[in-house]
């Protein structure tokens, strides 16, 4: 059985919890810490292995404590880790400030991320090739995730883009994309570097549409928003425009939401599910996850997911 591929990062997350977030030159006193093993790399592999899918990582971590604590993770979660391999630098690192409503505001360290070049991208051809749907993500080098798309499309593989963290997506990877799926925030990044900012939020079907129309004009083939509460708009052209409402639960860390519903997106597709079915079931993946907190241990099971699914049906 061919495998889904993660292309990205692997960060150990450093969580604070707190009332709210601090003002700037303000000292807080927070109500807990911890850490766990993140990226949105290594989360979106997590997110798919634990539903039950094959699921195969190309990474790079550092030589040190914090690199043998995330290849434990990956091991736990069956994840295949044998492209993750070791560089002289530190691991990935993520400062995350939680509040208790459940926001969140993060700091990114790439450390041994970076270390993942184009020429290192090359060593993985064969798993690539044979890959069932590749995931990448942009907490490891531009050019890296450039060369990626190129050999997606070379070798007729989906390829999903969480463009996350927001930055300017060269034409030549846009292209390139299959499923591009950005968040809200991401989504007025990209058109304001697209020069047609945006303030308001995406609310209506009709400003959905027009910020999914604009980003297909460069190229992409198809657009999920992720919309948070208002939950996920998707056009494009393997999917008629439709929008998928969220599943009320009740939020503890919203770290990892968008990773969930990534890795849920990637595993329904190669479940044979249309796009718009994967998408609800990412949705509930996504649902599950922010009911608890860090970012790879809120990551849903099959079975929690069927449960929500089900008990949202009989609703």
């Amino acid at each position: 059985m061919k495998s889904i591929v993660v292309v990205g990062s692997l960060n150990l997350d450093l969580v604070a919890y707190l009332s709210r977030m601090p003002l700037e030159g303000e000292t807080l006193t927070g109500n807990d810490f911890a850490t766990f093993p993140g990226g949105k790399g290594a989360n979106q592999a997590v997110a798919a292995a634990r539903l039950g899918a094959n699921v195969a990582m190309v990474g790079r971590l550092g030589s040190d404590g914090f690199g043998d604590q995330l290849r434990q993770a990956l091991q736990k979660d069956s994840v295949d880790a044998t492209a993750v391999l070791s560089v002289e630098k530190p691991s990935g690192t993520a400062v995350i400030l939680v509040t208790e409503t459940g926001g969140n505001s993060i700091v990114v360290i790439p450390g041994a991320n970076h270390a993942l070049t184009p020429a290192e991208l090359e060593k993985h051809a064969d798993l690539l090739r044979n890959a069932a749907v590749i995931l990448a993500q942009l907490e490891v080098p531009m050019n890296t995730i450039v060369r990626l798309g190129e050999m997606a499309t070379e070798y007729g593989i989906p390829f999903i883009l969480d463009p996350a963290p927001a930055q300017r997506l060269p034409i030549e990877l846009l292209t390139n994309v299959t499923w591009l799926t950005p968040n809200e925030s991401e989504t007025k990044l990209l058109l304001g570097f697209l020069g047609e900012p945006i303030e308001s939020e995406i609310a209506e079907d009709a400003s959905a549409a027009a910020a999914a129309d604009r980003l297909l004009e460069t190229g992409v083939r198809n657009v999920i928003l992720k919309l948070g509460s208002r939950g996920v708009y998707l056009k494009g052209l393997d999917v008629e425009s439709v929008r998928i409402q969220p599943f009320q639960v009740q939020a503890v860390d919203t770290t990892a939401a968008g990773d969930a519903f990534n890795g849920g997106f990637a595993y329904a597709l190669t479940q044979g599910q249309v796009p718009a079915e994967a998408a609800r079931f990412a949705c509930a993946v996504a649902a599950v996850s922010v009911t608890r907190a860090g970012a790879q241990p809120s990551m849903p099971t099959l079975e929690e997911v069927t449960k929500l699914l089900t008990a949202s049906s009989a609703r």
